[in-house]
């Protein structure tokens, strides 16, 4: 498949064009190849893989008080299967291209895909918390993986004019899944019970794995990448700054998000049905957040999390306060939504301009420094749940999104960027 833009050269013979003639541009650069709809349904194939992978890790904060209560753990220690995934992850991403050597990238995806449906089955059938955690390692390790490829074959599946769309489009299923996976599965939880919504996600997984396999072309790979070179983008001092933005943005989220749950349940006394009306409400708010954040973070990331910090930093710390009223919560919750809704996009408009031509290599280290946040930020948090308080965790959250506020004003710009 071709990714390039076809151009013509003007006839040396011919004469010059009159002034002010326009011809001369018609005749040097013709119209950018269109893009085959099957470029685009690849690129919706990978974003179902995306959005699958991200609700499978992030399915246990809507079901911490059940899925605790029938493993016989504390809400703390159940949202230690979150940390674990996001850590195996985390570990799995960087050196995910120099594992799979040259085996064809479709063939990743789809085994990756097909890996993740075997753990959420586990998952569904787990007797105690050490199946479960075996289970959550699976997950982290197809997650690892998927997520790191299905960046990296984004561009090859339009015409090179189109790649920056095909990526958002891969990436909207990590923004989407992180805004309404978890809604998802507490309202499938409270109609059948927290073992369904591990077993619908299984399903999703295998859905996943066969539309890549019928609509993703032959992805040979296009060479190798050494460890050593995705580490060595850390010498560039914007992706160090967007890494640290990513980390902090994200840990703060998971430290306070995984435990919003017993939180909403403690000061409003709400029961799993509004719990789940108002995650859908942060849901819904996140997918707009999404995309409002990728028409501002393409221009200028700098602003975009600026403003993510913001809102971040602000409306944690109020959760315990005013979500002792349903209006209150919804308030916190779609302010919450909108502004973390932007960090996927951000964060990766942040890193692509930082690592310029280094860019694929850095997207390794990018998707294992987002996962080690995750996992990083549901472990303090719990730690902080089960020593302090469970508004603890949310004023820790929202102190680290101001931390990463002053990374977003104090740090070297990307290249070209504001």
């Amino acid at each position: 498949m071709s990714n390039s833009i076809p151009t013509t050269s003007p006839d040396p013979a011919s004469p010059d064009p009159a002034p002010g003639s326009t011809s001369s541009g018609r005749a040097a650069r013709r119209a950018p190849e269109r893009v085959p709809v099957r470029g685009w349904l690849a690129a919706a194939a990978v974003a179902l893989g995306t959005f699958t992978v991200v609700t499978a890790e992030m399915m246990p904060v809507g079901l911490l008080t059940p899925m605790g209560d029938a493993l016989g753990v504390s809400p703390g220690t159940a949202g230690l299967t979150l940390t674990i995934t996001g850590f195996v992850a985390a570990v799995a991403a960087p050196p995910a291209t120099p594992i799979a050597g040259r085996m064809d990238r479709r063939t990743v995806l789809v085994l990756t895909a097909v890996l993740l449906a075997v753990a959420n089955l586990i998952a569904a059938a787990a007797p105690n918390f050490a199946v479960m955690v075996a289970a959550r390692v699976l997950v982290g390790i197809g997650m690892g993986f998927l997520w790191t490829f299905a960046v990296g074959v984004a561009p090859r599946l339009v015409p090179e004019h189109a790649a920056a769309k095909a990526t958002s489009i891969v990436f909207s299923g990590v923004a989407v899944a992180s805004v309404l996976g978890v809604p998802l599965g507490t309202f499938l939880s409270g109609l059948a019970g927290w073992r369904a919504a591990f077993a619908a996600v299984a399903g999703l997984g295998l859905v996943a794995a066969v539309v890549m396999a019928l609509l993703l072309p032959r992805l040979p790979a296009e060479g190798p990448v050494r460890v050593g070179g995705v580490v060595g983008t850390l010498r560039i001092p914007a992706v160090r700054a967007g890494l640290a933005l990513t980390a902090l943005l994200v840990g703060g989220h998971f430290v306070a998000y995984t435990y919003v749950r017993p939180v909403l349940e403690d000061t409003l006394g709400a029961g799993a049905a509004l719990i789940g009306t108002l995650l859908l409400v942060y849901g819904v708010a996140g997918v707009v957040g999404n995309f409002t954040a990728g028409a501002l973070a393409g221009p200028n990331p700098r602003r975009a999390l600026a403003v993510i910090g913001v809102g971040l930093a602000a409306v944690m710390p109020l959760v315990p306060f005013l979500g002792a009223t349903g209006v209150g919560a919804a308030a916190v919750m779609v302010v919450w939504g909108l502004a973390y809704g932007g960090v996927s996009v951000s964060t990766t408009a942040w890193i692509a301009a930082a690592a310029g031509k280094d860019r694929e290599a850095a997207s390794g280290l990018f998707v294992g420094v987002f996962n080690a946040a995750i996992g990083g930020g549901a472990l303090v948090g719990g730690a902080v749940v089960n020593t302090v308080s469970l508004p603890g965790a949310m004023y820790l959250g929202g102190g680290l999104a101001l931390a990463a506020l002053g990374v977003a004003v104090m740090a070297r710009r990307p290249e070209g960027k504001g």
